[in-house]
């Protein structure tokens, strides 16, 4: 056994693998389709996908997400291996006006031995699938109709085998649950209303871009359903897919159908990404992996070229030792540690890596109309630089200030004049970044020269550290369109201190006007590039947060109006992040 082991760590060694840790970043790095609607892509052609639901089966992930005409499956949540697929069957197609809606806001569970599929419909012509063989595409209908239908569809499983679906997507009805006949799928009773909204008492049930009510009366849909020591907690998605509030919350009952015919509320919401560079954290599902941890995957929004415009985030989440569940989005689109045993989730999965390049000097090839190139490094997925052209050479030079330490780089393609409507496949992008310590002598860091994968949201954990001042990433193929990137975001340590703790941290609230609100306003911390703000309901339990970049105030719309509020601020730089101050609005 000795002499396995000094030949295998000899093995490393001489072939420069590492034993660290892997790493992923969000906004999940897949091959996402394109949108297939025709009239959905007037504003222009973009990738698009949401409302995701992984399913652990048999030790190997299941991703699914609405209209990819096909699935993506993974070992180890890092590399996911599309299988191309219609679930939509072919009388579906020719009978129903939504025949690109596919797979719309899936359902995804295991029953039995089996992994089941159902797509959102009320037409009656949608299988339920099943498989036990889903790495080879090998499904088979469970029924041919199954009747009741219903939109946002998912269905839960009991500890003692019963079969329960929950549905619902409005501004005006409630979510659904229904108890199913478990080897028919035929409903035993009638569906039950579960929950409604409350925005008249709770402020992040608003709808708007600042939950402010505008427009329309907010949305509820994208049930899931997760049981923990014996409670049921009912997450839901809203108040709007298209915004950066858009979240997913819990509500608590001791009976998959309601405890005394209803569930009650927890008015925080139990995943929400409102800052950084990609928002949103709604409308997803929980899942457990290999070693029983919790997580949440959910919708990140875009929202550019159309209200639709999404993409998929997957973050640490679990229960506390008073089984209040939480979803743990700090820093939830840097660099997080994957999988690899138990872990507590409350210390998050976070690297420690900073950016290094917030908005500091960019330089590039050529710019297209208004997609100018400090665009790559603002932080906000919403906008892009552009070249002319898609030609290879075309590229971009992001100077980050000082000699740092790179430890990952994460490049983020934007969609400029695409051609594509739906699934493609046999797509790929080809790029090579260099590095430099005088933006003058430049070393090949990642040659992708060669690739022939999909990767609209390449994310590279350096095999050690390297320091430069310079990189520069160069153009060689693009899959369709311009050469285009929403952000060129390189991670590691600056050479600098970590930044001093937020002084006069405030938090204002009125009691006269609207308790739902609160003005938080605190000193600027000099040389912080952003802040990350914790919300919660008690002093020990700020799972909410938020970061801004280069602002000292932040208006947050979404307490409920009968309860106290802590909040806690951590300022942040190329270094590091400071000690916690704390506020209360009570």
């Amino acid at each position: 056994m000795k002499k396995i082991i000094f030949f295998f760590l000899v093995y490393v060694l001489s072939t420069g693998l590492s034993a660290q840790q892997k790493t992923y970043c969000n906004p999940v790095n897949i091959d996402y389709g394109y949108g297939p609607i025709p009239n959905f892509t007037t504003w222009g052609k973009h990738r698009s996908t949401a409302d995701p639901v992984i399913v652990n089966y048999k030790g190997d992930y299941y991703l699914f997400s609405t209209n990819q005409y096909g699935y993506w499956w993974s070992s180890d949540m890092l590399n996911w291996n599309f299988v191309s697929r219609r679930f939509l069957t072919q009388e579906a197609i020719d009978n129903t006006p939504n025949k690109w809606d596919d797979l719309c806001a899936p359902a995804a569970w295991v029953q039995g031995d089996s992994l089941c599929v159902f797509g959102s419909t009320y037409s009656r012509l949608f299988p339920i699938w099943v498989s036990t063989n889903p790495k080879e595409n090998q499904w088979s209908k469970a029924v041919e109709r199954f009747d009741i239908g219903g939109w946002d569809p998912a269905f839960f499983v009991d500890d003692d085998e019963r079969l329960y679906m929950y549905n619902g997507s409005s501004n005006v009805y409630p979510l659904y649950g229904i108890e199913l006949d478990r080897k028919t799928f035929q409903p035993i009773g009638t569906r039950k209303e579960l929950l409604l909204l409350d925005d008249d008492k709770i402020g992040w049930h608003r709808f708007g871009e600042h939950m402010d009510n505008t427009f329309l009366k907010p949305f509820m849909e994208g049930a899931w359903m997760t049981k923990h020591n014996g409670k049921y907690y009912l997450q839901w998605g809203g108040p709007g897919t298209e915004f950066s509030h858009y979240g997913d919350g819990v509500a608590v009952s001791g009976h998959p159908l309601g405890d005394h015919d209803h569930f009650q509320h927890v008015s925080l919401p139990f995943s929400m990404k409102a800052g950084g560079f990609i928002r949103g954290a709604g409308h997803g599902a929980t899942f457990q992996d290999n070693w029983g941890n919790y997580w949440h995957t959910s919708t990140m929004v875009i929202n550019v070229k159309n209200n639709f415009e999404r993409r998929i985030g997957i973050w640490p989440a679990g229960f506390d030792k008073d089984d209040v569940m939480y979803c743990n989005t700090a820093f939830g689109d840097y660099p997080h540690y994957i999988p690899d045993g138990n872990t507590d989730h409350l210390k998050s999965r976070f690297t420690g890596w900073m950016l290094l390049n917030y908005n500091k000097p960019v330089q590039v090839s050529s710019t297209l109309g208004a997609h100018y190139a400090n665009n790559i490094v603002d932080e906000d997925v919403k906008t892009y630089w552009s070249a002319k052209t898609a030609n290879k050479g075309e590229w971009l030079i992001t100077d980050l200030g000082e000699e740092s330490d790179i430890y990952a780089i994460q490049i983020n393609y934007a969609d400029q004049d695409a051609e594509f409507l739906g699934k493609q496949q046999g797509i790929y992008h080809q790029y090579i970044v260099y590095s430099s310590l005088d933006g003058k002598s430049w070393k090949k860091l990642i040659d992708k020269s060669q690739n022939k994968k999909d990767v609209p949201h390449d994310y590279i954990e350096l095999e050690k550290p390297v320091k430069a001042r310079y990189l520069k990433l160069e153009n060689i193929h693009m899959p369709t369109g311009k050469f285009a990137v929403s952000g060129f975001r390189a991670f590691g340590f600056g050479s600098g201190q970590k930044p001093e703790a937020v002084k006069q941290f405030m938090a204002l609230r009125s009691d006269v006007t609207d308790r739902r609100n609160a003005w938080l306003k605190w000193q600027p911390v000099d040389g912080a590039y952003a802040y990350n703000i914790y919300i919660g309901q008690q002093p020990d339990k700020l799972y909410n947060c938020v970061m801004v970049h280069d602002v000292n105030e932040y208006y947050y719309p979404g307490m409920d109006k009968t309860k106290p509020y802590y909040f806690a601020i951590e300022a942040i730089n190329e270094n590091g992040t400071s000690e916690w101050t704390r506020a209360e609005a009570l």
